[in-house]
């Protein structure tokens, strides 16, 4: 069977795709990949090749928006699909799965499948302004490609029920959920804590509004009030979107001493062995891929009471769940691992555990692949 996978960003074809594609592979399929600027990412390149995937570039944008431009990506999905013939076209993320959707049911392909990972800008927030009208449009635009899927997969139980409640999801959509993207246990192998003091936390996100990085800025802020040796380090790169944080704006952060900014990292499991808990206090995730990674390396996690986190904390056993968009309570979640020095370790473990029994991603890849009937 012909197998073509589109994303939005190049990378996550082999960081997040990467053991999918693989165990497609091994069961004999070809698989076929695009994205936009995939041709610029020579890592990707590289690993696509080696593999025997043969790759094509979009030429779609991330973010923005373009009537013209998403038209003509539309017709060179439409060109490209009918050059390959796929037997099944996945998209991920927003564009693709809209745009490729739409150009896989012109171009007659038997099984159009669309991944949910997120609801993105358009979604999270207020919508007001530009957002409301960007949302409306979105809206729209999901519901023409998804009644168009042969099925639909979910990352959490919210993003379903509200994609079904907002009518962009048809009744009788065929729908399965699947436990995030998965992460691989054997690459982010469990990994000694570092000593103390100074205790760690982290959070590795795109610097964007919506990821809660001012709230963690806020709540490290009050931190260091009482406790100024603490360390919290910020790992991620500056993002095109709207609701992207300004970099001399992190800098400012820095020269306060309240963050330790590295920038975007192509390893992150350095930056997560340094630390003792990894903090994400998002919006909203379909699952956030960088808690899985902190669970599998045995971390304890802080993260917020929202759709597709929530999903990822037993709270108080592998860490603790805090409101949206508040950064006191998430202050003091930090702060609890300060007054237990053992707390670090016994919620570590617990993450790992549950990292290997619910989000192991060979076990994701097999509800996938079983789904989609291949």
């Amino acid at each position: 069977m012909r197998i073509l996978i589109l994303a939005s960003l190049p990378s996550s074809l082999s960081n997040f795709r990467g053991a999918l594609i693989e165990s497609l592979l091994t069961a004999g399929h070809d698989v076929y990949a695009g994205a936009p600027g995939l041709l610029e990412d020579s890592a990707t390149c590289t690993w696509l090749k080696e593999r025997g995937v043969q790759y094509h570039d979009l030429p779609l944008s991330r973010t923005g928006l373009s009537v013209m431009g998403d038209l003509r990506a539309l017709m060179a999905c439409r060109r490209m699909m009918r050059q390959i013939r796929p037997d099944l076209v996945l998209a991920y993320t927003i564009k693709p799965v809209i745009w490729g959707i739409i150009a896989a049911w012109l171009a007659r392909v038997p099984k159009r499948v669309a991944l949910i990972t997120g609801l993105g800008y358009a979604f999270v927030g207020q919508a007001r302004g530009k957002r409301a009208v960007i949302r409306w449009l979105v809206s729209k635009l999901y519901s023409i490609a998804l009644r168009r899927a042969s099925l639909v997969f979910f990352q959490n139980p919210d993003d379903r029920d509200d994609f079904r409640n907002w009518g962009i999801l048809p009744v009788k959509a065929k729908v399965t959920l699947v436990d995030g993207s998965g992460v691989d246990t054997t690459a982010f192998a469990e990994a000694p804590m570092p000593e103390r003091p100074p205790l760690r936390f982290l959070l590795i996100a795109r610097l964007l509004r919506d990821k809660g990085v001012q709230e963690y800025v806020d709540a490290a802020r009050m931190i260091h009030e009482t406790y100024p040796e603490v360390e919290c380090h910020l790992v991620g790169p500056i993002d095109t979107n709207p609701d992207a944080i300004c970099e001399s704006e992190i800098h400012t952060w820095q020269d306060a001493g309240h963050v330790i900014w590295h920038g975007a990292q192509s390893d992150v499991r350095p930056s997560i062995a340094a630390a003792h808990v990894y903090v994400l206090p998002s919006y909203r995730e379909g699952t956030p891929r960088s808690v899985l990674e902190a669970m599998s390396m045995g971390r304890p996690i802080i993260t917020t009471d929202a759709p597709g986190c929530r999903e990822t904390v037993e709270d108080g056993v592998n860490g603790f769940l805090v409101p949206v968009r508040e950064a006191e309570p998430l202050a003091k979640a930090m702060e609890r691992f300060l007054g237990d020095s053992d707390l670090v370790a016994r919620m570590g473990a617990q993450s790992r555990r549950i990292a290997e029994e619910k989000y192991d991603v060979h076990q994701v890849n097999a509800v996938m692949i079983g789904a989609m009937d291949l």
